[in-house]
């Protein structure tokens, strides 16, 4: 664990006793199936009590809450304690929607749902103050880290080819490429075997690429939302692939999923003016959320549509885009889209 992390687990732990419960935290220990190290709490009231695997995870936001869900609950080890999520400080909407989800938490303000036997606590609407609040700056928000680790989850095997051909694929700048190579290499994201770079790909790398570009990229990607006068009838509307594709939920429902589009998503430099008079589409309101389409930008360079269909984008983006709206529905279609195009190239840990 690093310090960053270190000071915040104390702080949460400092926050847990506030509220007269006791708080013991176990030093980083390696797992006997992976190694890989991982800190245990103890929370507990009088003589009852419950251990937790803490999931450290500094800053939580609606578009990230999908893909932190979905690094929670990867199968671990029978008999392994639940998961407790650690962050610096939740509003009361995600607290909510924690809490829905039965994935109990605690922050540093104070925040908390812990649930066991002889043990329940609910806590939030209480804020950090601004010291609490500063945010740290991570390397895997940075775009170029973002696009490149995107571009070698739709073609692995870019991970072997020259530094030019994978700058192409994720148009990204030659010059980034070495930086950004070594990042991935020094923390597992990429190995060497035989002299080859190979893509460590599983679905913890999937989940993480979700939870960066939630955070770091797809705001950016927003071009603009619009009103559909013929929302329902999405399927027919005329896309030329070589210049829009479906994303989101119309692409999930497309690649098998059981989900009703609520929002249509659909990635292309413009509109088709062909399509925004044929449906009428119109410049949405901001306190408009019904019947919308948005816009968004393809931030990749040569086409990637690794395992999807000729009219969606790569279902490792539609993945992400689902986890990012936040919604039950959506976070269990990108389950099922997971099951059914993802999880041979990036199998559970």
């Amino acid at each position: 664990m690093n310090v960053a992390d270190n000071t915040l687990l104390e702080g949460v732990a400092q926050a847990l006793r506030g509220h007269s419960l006791s708080v013991v935290v176990y030093p980083d220990e390696a797992g006997p199936e992976d190694g890989r190290a991982r800190t245990w709490l103890r929370v507990g009231k009088g003589r009852y009590g419950r251990d937790y695997a803490a999931a450290i995870r500094g800053q939580l936001v609606p578009s990230s809450l999908g893909a932190v869900l979905a690094q929670l609950r990867q199968p671990g080890d029978a008999g392994d304690p639940p998961p407790l999520l650690i962050t610096r400080g939740l509003s009361a909407e995600l607290a909510q929607r924690l809490r829905e989800q039965e994935q109990q938490f605690a922050d540093a303000a104070g925040n908390a749902y812990l649930e066991g036997p002889g043990l329940f606590v609910y806590v939030c609407g209480r804020k950090l103050n601004e010291r609490q609040v500063a945010r740290r700056t991570g390397k895997g928000f940075t775009t170029s880290r973002l696009k490149v680790l995107f571009a070698l989850i739709c073609d692995p095997e870019l991970a072997a080819a020259p530094y030019r051909a994978i700058a192409a694929a994720a148009d990204v700048a030659l010059g980034a490429l070495p930086t950004v190579i070594n990042e991935l290499q020094r923390d597992g994201s990429l190995v060497v075997v035989d002299r080859r770079r190979r893509l460590n790909a599983g679905k913890r790398l999937l989940d993480e690429w979700a939870h960066d570009y939630a955070l770091g990229l797809r705001g950016r990607t927003l071009v603009g939302r619009y009103l559909a006068e013929h929302f329902d009838g999405w399927p027919d509307w005329p896309l030329n692939p070589a210049q829009t594709r479906w994303g989101g939920e119309p692409a999930a429902r497309l690649l098998g999923c059981a989900l009703q589009p609520g929002m249509l998503t659909i990635y292309g430099e413009k509109l088709p003016a062909r399509l925004v008079a044929r449906e009428h589409l119109a410049p949405a309101r901001p306190v408009e959320y019904e019947h919308l389409v948005e816009l968004r930008k393809p931030f990749w360079g040569d086409v990637l549509s690794a395992g999807g269909l000729p009219q969606t984008v790569a279902p490792a983006l539609v993945y992400a885009d689902l986890l990012a709206t936040g919604n039950r529905s959506c976070i269990e279609a990108a389950q099922a889209l997971y099951d059914q195009h993802l999880a041979r190239r990036f199998p559970p840990a």
